[in-house]
């Protein structure tokens, strides 16, 4: 690998470039721990670690536009440089800040999140067990304003019924279903990238100031 290559993808070089015009137009979040310093060393360190960042948001598009184009879907019409996109923090709480950052810049990401959402199958056992286990998200308004304990003995007519939710909850359960097979799959594609030095993963634990994060 030259040192104009951040990584290699399958023996094919992943140019620096594309890791600098990533950072140069995105704010990333959580792209490191380190607290606010104007000493220069805390400084270096920020900066590598962003690099570290961008470089897994950029590896993560290459990967998923390859996939897609493996399992025949649409290519995206976007290329590099990623359009700049706000990162819900919900997102970045829940997916982790690279997988978040991923899929709000990469439209390769988002494509096959939502193929991946397609394929998921939620038994209706599992549809039922989440209503019957979480019976505080479906008060209905009238029962939140009397503050009813939705776990204690509550009137039929404080729930809403099963038949209306079902769907929803379905929904959300493919929803979560595909974002676990999102990371499962990132795992798995991203095993035998080979980073230059650098710009390894934030979290690898070979070089001293790594982060644990994802």
């Amino acid at each position: 690998m030259t040192e104009d290559h951040a990584a290699l993808v399958r023996g094919e070089a992943i140019p620096k470039q594309y890791v600098q015009t990533f950072l140069s137009t995105s704010a990333p979040r959580g792209a490191g721990n380190c607290a606010t310093s104007h000493d220069a060393a805390a400084h270096a360190r920020r900066h590598r670690q962003q690099r570290r960042w961008a470089t897994q948001v950029v590896i993560t598009d290459e990967l998923a536009r390859r996939t897609c184009a493996e399992r025949g879907l649409p290519p995206p019409d976007d290329v590099l440089p990623m359009h700049l996109l706000t990162i819900p923090e919900t997102d970045v709480a829940d997916l982790g800040s690279i997988v978040a950052a991923a899929l709000a810049h990469s439209p390769a990401a988002r494509a096959l999140l939502a193929a991946l959402e397609r394929e998921q199958h939620i038994p209706e056992t599992a549809v039922r067990d989440y209503y019957d286990r979480n019976p505080d998200r479906f008060l209905t308004p009238e029962a939140l304003r009397r503050g009813v304990d939705p776990f204690n003995t509550v009137e039929p007519s404080d729930i809403h019924p099963y038949a209306h939710v079902h769907d929803g909850i379905a929904q959300q359960l493919r929803h979560a279903a595909a974002r676990r097979a999102f990371f499962d799959w990132l795992d798995r594609a991203r095993a035998d990238v080979v980073y230059a030095e650098g710009h390894e993963h934030p979290g690898d634990p070979s070089h001293p100031d790594h982060e644990h994060r994802h």
